[in-house]
């Protein structure tokens, strides 16, 4: 089988509702510009039927696959299978809300062709078009976990929690492969891995907020959890 030259990874968690039009969108934007992209739809765990869902839109693209994890382990597990799965050259995921346009991958594809092994997308960058602005409370509490995540070790990286990154295939299945977060923070711990070994360029997006967040009080407990956790393993 001939090497895909970008692969799409979707986390999927109870997405049946909107995880159609979201497919269906990015199938017409690779059938103009990369029509032989493969697309791995990862289910969490789901008890809505998205698995299936998935599987029946994807007659309409032969090269998309399905993951099923059995159980809901939460987004860092279901991206971390995508990303290791993965076949393409280049290897983006992407929130199954499209909060990031799929027609902003060209920016981070462009990125990766100067010379980066990951380019992120980023509202907090100049550039940045953030059309539809998060609920105050919720945006207060994203500036804090990127502040925390910042002192956790990311470096100067601005904005961790953009659900839109593009990774070359050998970084991906590098860094996905030694990630063990299952939680939120996943991408925290990613960007940590890749610091001192990896090119990472912060791109700019433009971004609409979209309501219906999977992020609980709990899971929005764990992600802060694991920013403490991942401090102190990154210190020793």
């Amino acid at each position: 089988m001939s090497e895909p030259p970008l692969s799409v990874v979707i986390p999927a968690y109870n997405e049946a509702a909107r995880l159609e039009p979201t497919l269906r969108r990015v199938m017409d934007y690779l059938r103009e510009r990369e029509p032989a992209a493969e697309i791995v739809v990862v289910d969490d765990g789901s008890t809505d039927g998205t698995a299936a869902l998935a599987r029946s839109v994807g007659v309409d693209w032969p090269a998309l696959r399905v993951i099923e994890l059995g159980e809901n382990r939460g987004k860092g597990a279901a991206v971390r299978a995508g990303m290791v799965a993965a076949r393409g050259a280049q290897v983006l995921f992407t929130d199954a809300d499209l909060a990031t346009p799929i027609d902003q991958l060209g920016r981070l594809r462009a990125s990766l062709a100067e010379g980066n092994d990951i380019a992120i997308a980023s509202r907090a960058v100049d550039g940045a078009d953030v059309q539809v602005r998060q609920r105050f409370p919720r945006e207060l509490i994203g500036r804090t976990f990127n502040w925390i995540a910042r002192a956790a070790g990311v470096g100067a990286i601005r904005d961790t929690q953009c659900g839109f990154k593009l990774f070359t295939r050998e970084a991906a299945h590098d860094l996905f492969g030694r990630a063990t977060v299952d939680g939120f923070a996943f991408d925290v711990e990613v960007l940590m891995l890749a610091r001192g070994s990896y090119r990472v360029a912060e791109v700019p997006v433009v971004w609409l907020h979209v309501e219906e967040s999977k992020v609980s009080s709990l899971g929005g407990a764990r992600a802060f959890l694991d920013l403490v956790r991942l401090r102190f393993k990154h210190r020793r």
